[in-house]
C-alpha cells in the first residue's frame, strides 16, 4: 500500500500518529460521500491507518484497510473493523462496498492508478471514491511535501485538478468538492448494473 520506508515509518510513530495529525475534516468527506448515486451503507477506507477518518463518519459498517499492523491496532481500538492488505490489491469482492475513501494517503501510494482501479473494482456502481490530499501549490502543501522529503518518503502530491484529471482517465466521473491547503475530489463509477442500467 505504501512504499515499504513510509509502512516502516507508520510501524514506528502508529502510537503518537493520532496526537500529531489533525482531525479528519469529516464535513468535506461527508460532501464528497454525497455524489455517490446509491446509498451510502458500506464503506472502505483505504491505506486508512488509525481510522481516524474513518470513525468521524455515520456510515452503517466501515472498513479499514491498511499494511501497517500497529496501525489497523489503533483502528480496532476505535472499535472498527480491519483488514490488512495492499491498496493495488484489495482483499475485497468486486461490487462490494458504496463508498472507498482515501484520506490523506494517495500522495504516499507507490501506484495510484493501481489503487484508483482496484477502487472502481470493489465499488458497486454509482459508488464513489473519495480522496482528501494536500495540495503542492499551496504555501502550506510546499512545506508538506518538503517535510515528507526530509523523513525520507517517496511522496507524489496533485493539484486538484491534476487529480480530477487522473480518476477521470482511469473511468470515474470526477468532481474537486473542496479546494484549498487540504482539497477533495470525488469520483463515481459509472457501469452498468445487473439489470443493464447504467448508474453514475
Amino acid at each position: 500500500m505504501h512504499g515499504p520506508g513510509d509502512v516502516r515509518f507508520f510501524d514506528r510513530f502508529a502510537s503518537a500518529y493520532d496526537l500529531l495529525m489533525p482531525p479528519a475534516n469529516a464535513d468535506a468527506l461527508a460532501a464528497g460521500l454525497q455524489f455517490a448515486n446509491r446509498p451510502v451503507e458500506r464503506l472502505l477506507d483505504v491505506a486508512g491507518g488509525s481510522g481516524r477518518a474513518t470513525v468521524a463518519l455515520d456510515v452503517s459498517e466501515r472498513v479499514v484497510v491498511d499494511l501497517s499492523g500497529p496501525m489497523l491496532r489503533r483502528a480496532r481500538e476505535r472499535g472498527l473493523d480491519c483488514v490488512r492488505g495492499d491498496a493495488g490489491r484489495l482483499p475485497v469482492r468486486d461490487d462490494a462496498v458504496d463508498a472507498v475513501t482515501v484520506v490523506d494517503a494517495l500522495h504516499h501510494l507507490p501506484d495510484p492508478r493501481a489503487a484508483v482501479v482496484e477502487a472502481a473494482r470493489v465499488l458497486a456502481p454509482g459508488g464513489v471514491l473519495v480522496i482528501r490530499e494536500f495540495d503542492p501549490s499551496t504555501l502550506l502543501g510546499r512545506v508538506v511535501a518538503a517535510s515528507e522529503d526530509l523523513v525520507g518518503f517517496d511522496s507524489a502530491f496533485a493539484t486538484p485538478g491534476e487529480l480530477a484529471r487522473f480518476l477521470e482517465s482511469a473511468g470515474y466521473t470526477a468532481r474537486i468538492v473542496e479546494t484549498g491547503f487540504g482539497y477533495t475530489v470525488a469520483g463515481v463509477v459509472d457501469r452498468a448494473d445487473d439489470d443493464g442500467a447504467v448508474r453514475g
